[in-house]
């Protein structure tokens, strides 16, 4: 273990190198997030990071969208290995090519120079940052550890925590897009609006706990999708407040479901258990609710489950986005205008 005259970063990557070449963590294990790490040692959040990220640039560990930072060599690729660009879609320089400050603040070697800095690099570092680790980590003392320069270095750039989750949610937003030619009919236009916007919260589970459907983030790339879904919705015998009512319902909707991708990552990380696991620790409390009696219609579904009941939130949401939008064409009418001709 460093000793402790060592800098608390250098301790803590020291301690986690350490299980690591002991076995105790494994390639592909989950390491202690940065979180944790700030609990446990009592530092703050951008020492927990930049202990992370000097193992991070030395090649032990390395982070994976929605799971975390784990031990190298597991298999799969890091996350952000293939993470498409921001802003303006130019270039970026890989934060992953550089370093955190050493000891007094010097750069470690291969640290990239602050003048490379820019906005465009500081939103691709935080995005990677909440991808891997979860919007509760994100700050500005954490990108700028990552990115291995001074903590107020951001703020030339950026001029909150505030702007660079919305910063960062926009560029989130826009990493898909829609055709420039729709397909015929409202329904399978909204389809494809949904599975996209879906897929989006799928791989950045922290989109869904920004903000409450009731205080809206105006961002334009979010708009683009909301264009998408009205321009379905136009010309179909609705009123304004009825077609916005109805947008509002089918992005609630989406966020809803995603909102669970990130609650259980964070529960998994919280009390160490898989969703399994944890279902499995519950089994003699759902016995005792079936044995009481006072449950009648539960006890009689459960004894139709004879495999269980495995709750896929993919296979939830095209359940409910299906007769959500048979719903919806009691009022719309055909999906597709050629089938009125028929």
């Amino acid at each position: 273990m460093a000793p402790q005259t060592d800098p608390p970063f250098q301790r803590i990557a020291a301690d986690l190198r350490r299980r690591i070449t002991s076995g105790e963590l494994a390639p592909g294990d989950r390491v202690p997030s940065t979180r944790r790490l700030a609990q446990d040692w009592g530092v703050a959040l951008a020492t927990a990071t930049k202990a992370l990220t000097v193992l991070r640039l030395e090649g032990t560990v390395e982070a994976r969208a929605r799971i975390g930072t784990v031990v190298a060599g597991g298999g799969a690729p890091a996350a952000g290995s293939a993470l498409p660009a921001v802003g303006d879609r130019s270039p970026l320089v890989d934060p992953r090519a550089s370093t955190d400050p050493g000891p007094g603040g010097a750069p470690l070697p291969g640290a990239a120079p602050e003048g490379e800095l820019s906005r465009e690099r500081i939103v691709r570092a935080a995005l990677e940052l909440a991808d891997a680790e979860g919007l509760a980590a994100l700050s500005m003392r954490a990108v700028a550890a990552r990115l291995g320069v001074s903590a107020m270095s951001p703020y030339r750039y950026v001029t909150s925590k505030e702007e660079l989750v919305l910063l960062v949610a926009d560029a989130a937003f826009g990493e898909a897009g829609y055709p420039a030619e729709p397909p015929a009919g409202w329904r399978p236009r909204l389809e494809l609006g949904a599975r996209t916007l879906w897929s989006l919260f799928r791989r950045h589970p922290w989109l869904a706990q920004i903000s409450p459907v009731t205080r809206p983030l105006v961002l334009p790339n979010l708009m683009a999708h909301a264009e998408w879904a009205l321009a379905a919705l136009e010309g179909r015998g609705l009123d304004a407040t009825a077609v916005l009512d109805t947008h509002v319902l089918l992005f609630s909707y989406i966020e809803g479901i995603a909102v669970n991708l990130e609650r259980e990552t964070q529960a998994r990380a919280t009390t160490g258990l898989s969703e399994e696991q944890w279902m499995d620790s519950r089994l003699p409390a759902l016995g005792a609710l079936v044995a009481s009696g006072r449950f009648p219609a539960y006890s009689r579904l459960m004894a139709e489950l004879a495999d269980g009941y495995d709750l896929d939130l993919d296979a939830l949401f095209e359940y409910g986005l299906t007769n959500l939008l048979d719903g919806l064409a009691t009022r719309l009418g055909p999906a597709d205008p050629t089938a009125a001709q028929g």
